[in-house]
C-alpha cells in the first residue's frame, strides 16, 4: 500500500490556495518526496508529516516551480532540523541546476551539515527498498533528462494459516522459512513444500508519478492497470494548441491517457489558476468518471484491487 501526501499541486506559480509542485509517497517507515518547488519546507510543515526520514527525493526535472524549494529545504536541515544523510535522484540536467542552486547559493563555501549524494539516473530501476523498487521512466517535456516514477510493490503468494494449522506447522522459522517461498523439514521429519501453504499469487500495488509531460502515446503502456496515475492537467482542452507548444497536458488528454491504459485511479495535479477547478473536474470526468483533482494536503491510499 501506498499513501500519497500533496504538497503543491499548483502550475508554474503558486495560487492563494496551492503552492508549487510537491508531493510524498509514504509506504512502510520509507518516505520520498517527488519534485521540491518553493515553499514546500512550509508545507511538509503544515501537513504535520514533519521532516525526520524525509531524505530520499525524487526530481522529475530541472524547471524552476519543481527544484526551488530544495534551497529552503536544506536550509531548514541547516539550522533547525537533522537528518543523517541527503540522497537527490534526477536526470544530469537537473542535477547540474540543482547543485549551481545548493553550492553557489545556499551553501556558498561552506559544508553541508549531512553528506549529500547527487544520483543521476536513467531508464529502468533506481531504488530497491525492501519489497518495493521504484523505477524511473523518460517522458517528452521541454528540455533533455525529464523523467517520471514507478512505485511498485513486489508480488506475492499471501500465507494461509489456515492450511499451516491443518499440517500442524509450528510457529517459528518454519512458517517465515515457508513465506519466504522455502520448503522446510518439521520437527517430525516431514517436508512441507510452500505451495502447501500458499495462495494464488497476487501482484503488488503500483503507482506512476508523471511530472511535466508533453506527449504520452509512449506512457500508455508504462502505466499499464496502475492502482493509481498522478498526472498534470495544466490546461483545458479549449487551449490544447498552447498546451501542445508549451509541452503540457491537458485535463482531457490525461483524462484519456488513464482510460487507455485502464488505470485505476487518476489524480490529476499542476493545474493553471488561470482555470476553475470545477472545470478542470468537469472536463476530466467526462472521459475518465472517476478523476480526482488533488488540492494541496490531500492524501489518498493507494492499494491493489483485484
Amino acid at each position: 500500500m501506498f499513501e500519497i501526501i500533496f504538497l503543491g499541486t499548483s502550475a508554474s506559480a503558486p495560487s492563494a490556495r496551492r503552492n508549487l509542485p510537491s508531493l510524498v509517497i509514504k509506504h512502510d517507515d520509507q518516505r520520498y518526496l517527488v519534485d521540491c518547488g518553493e515553499g514546500t519546507q512550509r508545507q511538509i510543515l503544515q501537513s504535520g508529516i514533519g521532516f525526520k526520514r524525509l531524505n530520499r527525493i525524487l526530481i522529475t526535472h530541472s524547471h524552476l516551480d519543481h527544484i526551488l524549494g530544495l534551497a529552503g529545504l536544506l536550509s531548514t536541515y541547516m539550522r533547525w532540523e537533522t537528518i543523517d544523510k541527503l540522497e537527490l535522484f534526477a536526470g544530469k540536467n537537473a542535477l547540474d541546476r540543482i547543485k549551481d542552486l545548493l553550492y553557489g547559493v545556499v551553501l556558498r563555501g561552506a559544508s553541508a551539515p549531512m553528506p549529500i549524494s547527487f544520483i543521476p539516473i536513467s531508464n529502468g530501476v533506481i531504488i530497491e527498498d525492501g519489497d518495493l523498487t521504484i523505477s524511473a521512466f523518460s517522458v517528452h517535456h521541454r528540455g533533455p533528462d525529464c523523467y517520471g516514477y514507478v512505485f511498485e510493490e513486489k508480488g506475492r503468494r499471501p500465507f494461509l494459516p489456515e492450511k499451516a494449522e491443518a499440517l500442524g506447522i509450528p510457529q517459528g522459522p518454519w512458517r517465515r522459512d515457508l513465506v519466504d517461498g522455502k520448503p522446510v523439514t518439521l520437527p517430525d521429519g516431514r517436508t512441507i513444500d510452500p505451495a502447501d501453504v500458499l495462495g494464488d499469487y497476487k501482484p503488488g500495488t503500483r503507482l506512476v508519478v508523471v511530472g511535466d509531460v508533453g506527449e504520452v502515446d509512449d506512457l500508455v503502456e508504462i502505466c499499464r492497470g496502475a492502482d493509481a496515475l498522478v498526472i498534470e492537467a495544466t490546461y483545458l482542452d479549449e487551449e490544447a494548441d498552447m498546451a501542445r507548444d508549451f509541452s503540457h497536458m491537458t485535463a482531457k488528454r490525461s483524462a484519456d491517457l488513464a482510460v487507455r491504459a485502464g488505470v485505476r485511479a487518476l489524480y490529476l495535479t499542476h493545474v493553471s489558476r488561470r482555470y476553475r477547478e470545477k472545470d478542470i473536474i468537469a472536463e476530466a470526468q467526462s472521459v475518465f468518471p472517476e478523476a480526482v483533482v488533488a488540492r494541496d494536503f490531500d492524501t489518498f491510499q493507494v492499494k491493489h484491487s483485484d
